[in-house]
């Protein structure tokens, strides 16, 4: 996902705004709702859909280790579990902020949407 961001290519050019894309096509709807979003709006949105991810790739981690009984460096002790749980909520922590499955990108995209809706 791309945001619209400022960039200048040299001292006296005007700053260009980036086209959002999706699907590898622009957004010309998300680029419009854009403009009628405060930044900081934006950015709430932005580390909302992040956290929701995470919570998504946590579940999922969590489903994907829960048959694992005294393997690799964990072993077998009665903290395993709880040490597993705080190793797979890092890990989906990790895996949304570098940019994840895609979820969080759709789910930005809706609450721009939304709050582009609610502005106009």
């Amino acid at each position: 996902m791309q945001s619209l961001i400022n960039s200048t290519s040299g001292g006296s050019m005007p700053a260009k705004a980036l086209m959002p894309m999706r699907f590898g096509r622009p957004d010309h709807q998300l680029a419009d709702a854009l403009t009628k979003v405060s930044p900081q709006a934006q950015a709430k949105a932005k580390a909302s859909s992040q956290d929701f991810e995470a919570v998504f790739l946590n579940s999922m981690f969590s489903q994907m280790t829960s048959g694992i009984k005294g393997e690799g460096p964990f072993g077998d002790t009665p903290g395993t579990g709880v040490w597993r749980s705080m190793l797979t909520e890092q890990y989906s922590k990790s895996f949304a902020k570098a940019g994840g499955v895609g979820i969080s990108n759709e789910v930005y995209r809706t609450l721009i949407l939304q709050q582009a809706g609610r502005a106009s």
